[in-house]
């Protein structure tokens, strides 16, 4: 009797397996097929001029003491920000503060330099202005004007769009070379914006006349890769 159920348990496990083995009774899921795609890097530019300008004014200070040096420049700069909020200038903040030690031409110690220098913002036609009010002021160093455009977010949207237009321009003529057609988009990725351009300069004193400042087209870009199946 126990040869008998030994040898029924052998038939019925075989069973099971060739269940298992077979083809209608398999329950893995078929691969899904490699499906062929392009890639594909657009970019989009649209310009624009200016119509905001960011400057910076500070005060430099020499004194024979820390304290001498720093008091006289707290003293002027509260000048040179005062004028450069009557003057328009928005947004003032102080960047920088700083004391050191100041040197002769031979290296050695001659007492201490102090510095602080504010940033102002105001319009395009306004910048001259406030170049000078913050000069007229006390102001011995200037820089800027670093100009930009208020609508930049607009801009950069604007550049997007164009961006992921010449990106399918691109993917068509490539699929069409290949003798394909596109299908849906597969991938979409940001790659990046543009910089807006910074102008520097120092002035140490302001002429009779106004300071000029004008500004030509200023580019806003963006670039996006995109992933196209390919029919």
């Amino acid at each position: 009797m126990k040869r008998i159920a030994f040898a029924a348990g052998l038939v019925l496990v075989a069973a099971a397996l060739a269940g298992v083995l077979r083809p209608e009774g398999a329950s893995a899921v078929d691969p899904v097929p490699a499906t062929d795609s392009v890639t594909v890097t657009g970019t989009g530019v649209v310009t624009a001029v200016p119509d905001r300008a960011q400057i910076s004014a500070g005060v430099e200070s020499r004194a024979t003491t820390a304290r001498a040096a720093l008091q006289a420049n707290a003293a002027a700069m509260e000048k040179v920000i005062d004028a450069l909020k009557a003057r328009g200038g928005t947004d003032v903040t102080t960047q920088t503060v700083s004391l050191s030690t100041a040197f002769d031409e031979q290296g050695g110690p001659n007492g201490f330099v102090a510095s602080n220098v504010a940033s102002a913002e105001t319009s395009l036609s306004g910048a001259g202005a406030l170049i000078d009010a913050a000069v007229a002021a006390g102001a011995n160093t200037i820089y800027g004007p670093s100009l930009s455009r208020s609508d930049a977010d607009a801009l950069y949207d604007q550049a997007l769009e164009k961006a992921v237009a010449d990106a399918k321009e691109r993917a068509a003529l490539l699929a069409k070379a290949a003798g394909r057609e596109l299908g849906r988009v597969t991938a979409l990725v940001e790659s990046g914006t543009s910089e807006a351009p910074m102008f520097a300069a120092k002035r140490e004193a302001a002429a009779d006349a106004g300071t000029p400042v004008v500004s030509g087209g200023q580019e806003t870009s963006a670039s996006v890769s995109v992933t196209y199946e390919l029919r």
